[in-house]
C-alpha cells in the first residue's frame, strides 16, 4: 500500500465516522458514484479511490426488481471479499443485505470487470476476526455498528473467477 493511501486513511477514517459526515454523505455520494462511474466507464468509484471498492448488482427481496450499490470492501485472505451492511451508522440495515439474505447469488463490478459472486451471512464465531481485518484497512470502521445500536451484517462473498478479483491492488 502507497504511503500516500495510507496517509489519506489516517485523514479520512476519523472524518467518515462524524456526525456531520454520516448526514451529509447518504446524499452527496450517490450523485459523486454516479458521476464518476459515468467519467470513468465503470472503472472507478469515490470509494475507490481511497479502500478496495466493488459496484454489487443484488435482486431486490421483495420487488425481484435489479439493484445497484456501491460498497468498500476487504479482501478476506482466501480470494474472497468482505462486505459490511453499516448503512452510516443508521439505525436499520440497508437494503442490499436484505437482497442478499433473500438471493445471495449476484454480481460484482471490481476495476470495471463484472464477476459471478455468492455470499454468506459470516457466522458469529468468526464476527470478531473479521470486524479486525476490516479495521486494519479502515481503522475505526467498527464504530458504525456501536453507534448504529444494532448488529451489522457482514457478508463474504465468494467467486469461481481466477484470479480472484478481490486480491486488493491498493
Amino acid at each position: 500500500m502507497s504511503s500516500l493511501i495510507r496517509v489519506l486513511r489516517q485523514i479520512c477514517a476519523p472524518i467518515s465516522r462524524t456526525r456531520a459526515f454520516r448526514a451529509i454523505g447518504p446524499v452527496a455520494l450517490p450523485p459523486a458514484e454516479r458521476f464518476l462511474k459515468r467519467v470513468t466507464r465503470g472503472r472507478l468509484i469515490v470509494s475507490g479511490i481511497l479502500v478496495p471498492s466493488l459496484v454489487l448488482h443484488t435482486t431486490g427481496a421483495k420487488s425481484g426488481e435489479p439493484r445497484v450499490v456501491e460498497l468498500m470492501y476487504t479482501p478476506d485472505g482466501n480470494g474472497g471479499a468482505i462486505i459490511a451492511g453499516t448503512n452510516f451508522a443508521r439505525g436499520n440495515h440497508p437494503g442490499w443485505t436484505a437482497n442478499l439474505k433473500a438471493h445471495p447469488d449476484a454480481e460484482a463490478v471490481v476495476r470495471g470487470q463484472r464477476y459471478r459472486v455468492h455470499a454468506e451471512r459470516v457466522p458469529d464465531s468468526e464476527r470478531e476476526a473479521v470486524w479486525t481485518r476490516i479495521e486494519k484497512q479502515w481503522p475505526g470502521y467498527r464504530a458504525y455498528e456501536r453507534e448504529s445500536g444494532r448488529i451489522v451484517r457482514l457478508f463474504r462473498l465468494a467467486t469461481d473467477a481466477t484470479p480472484s478479483p478481490f486480491t486488493s491492488r491498493l
